[in-house]
């Protein structure tokens, strides 16, 4: 097994839990591997840091898997996952959920989505990679799915140097998965649906709105295959309109509404930038708008222009909010820090004259756990506000 010696003084990160090591931070490799292989990592004096996958062609170059000095063989992959799955069957819905998260599960680039009986899987980084099928075998072993199916369809994989792939890696997966979030009955297109098919990590965001939808006029901006809006119109609101400019995701959202006898619910294809310029215009009132958007950055170079955008909308939705009423602001641009979400949020809502009060701050799901030592692991932020006049 081959041995990387970190940089002087560049060991701090690492040591404080952090799993990642950047190619700066190397200053030599000892014996022989191949990219994606499982290496030792040392400080500069020798001493034993961790082990982890190895891929000198990525920035990150170095992924810790464990600190210990143990084998990384298949019955300590087949302790992870059996882990992953037993603190979801704890702590979360097992019938869906993010099974496998990545770093926050001790994987660095396996994910993994469970819909119903169906397991999602996509392979971010090139020691996965190496590994995929056995993987596989351990899901089917331990978690027992139907069938489990690839979408590692996503451009991050160029910088380990794989290619997009998808398909069926284990067992029989259909067109379309059906699963209950919350009660509610969603179709979860696997195989061609935004990244794994569905958004998990609102779950717990989305049933926190229940108390604000008994009687209530409920605007959903980028309500995508309708999710808060399903949720919206199951916790009692008089009337819903989900607006996105998607008019193939309203489709999906149509079909989820008629899946659940919600009468309720309407879908309307729109720019959600425009239509909340032309609602404020037109003077129309919600007692609750839902902000939930797309990243508006992949990275710090456009944080500035995402918070343009985010200024845009909330400036526009709190405006829409009758006195009293309440919006849900999110977002899940992982470069734009609570504090920046929190501030720009705070500057909409002067410039909009309102005074609000925050309800609640909330995040990601339990099935998305944060590392507190890897600021990379949090990036879902939901506020929660009243506004008032």
């Amino acid at each position: 097994m081959a041995t990387i010696t970190l940089r002087k003084t560049r060991e701090t990160r690492v040591r404080g839990g952090h799993p990642w090591i950047y190619s700066s931070e190397i200053e030599k490799v000892d014996g022989a591997f191949e990219n994606g292989d499982i290496v030792n990592v040392c400080d500069f004096r020798g001493k034993f840091i961790g082990r982890g996958f190895y891929n000198p062609q990525s920035q990150i170059s170095l992924r810790i898997l464990t600190r210990n000095d143990e084998p990384c063989d298949r019955a300590f992959f087949e302790r992870r996952v059996r882990d992953a799955w037993e603190y979801r069957k704890r702590l979360c819905d097992p019938q869906s959920c993010r099974l496998i998260y990545s770093e926050s599960d001790f994987l660095p680039g396996l994910v993994v989505d469970k819909f119903g009986d169906i397991l999602v899987l996509q392979s971010l980084s090139l020691g996965i990679e190496r590994i995929k099928d056995m993987i596989a075998d351990l899901l089917m072993e331990i978690v027992e799915p139907a069938g489990i199916w690839e979408r590692s369809d996503v451009p991050v994989r160029r910088l380990e140097g794989l290619e997009q792939t998808t398909g069926l890696l284990r067992g029989a997966v259909p067109d379309l998965v059906e699963m209950r979030e919350n009660g509610i009955l969603f179709g979860v297109d696997v195989k061609n649906g935004q990244k794994t098919g569905f958004f998990l990590d609102q779950k717990e965001n989305r049933a926190a709105i229940a108390p604000l939808c008994p009687g209530a006029r409920v605007l959903d901006c980028f309500c995508h295959n309708g999710s808060f809006s399903l949720h919206a119109a199951k916790y009692g609101a008089a009337s819903v309109l989900g607006v996105d400019i998607s008019e193939e995701a309203l489709e999906v959202a149509r079909a989820n509404a008629r899946r659940n006898d919600m009468a309720n619910v309407t879908f309307e294809a729109h720019n959600c930038f425009d239509h909340l310029r032309e609602l404020t215009d037109a003077g129309e009132k919600f007692d609750l708008v839902i902000l939930d958007p797309p990243a508006f950055t992949k990275n710090k170079a456009a944080v500035p222009a995402a918070l343009r955008g985010y200024k845009e909308i909330n400036l526009r939705g709190l405006k829409l909010v009758r006195p009293g009423g309440f919006l849900v602001t999110c977002s899940c641009s992982q470069h734009v820090l609570t504090e920046m979400f929190q501030d720009i949020v705070n500057q909409a809502a002067r410039d909009a004259k309102k005074r609000v009060r925050l309800v609640e701050y909330r995040t990601q799901g339990k099935d998305h756990p944060i590392l507190p030592q890897s600021i990379e692991t949090k990036y879902l932020k939901c506020m929660i506000l009243q506004v008032l006049e």
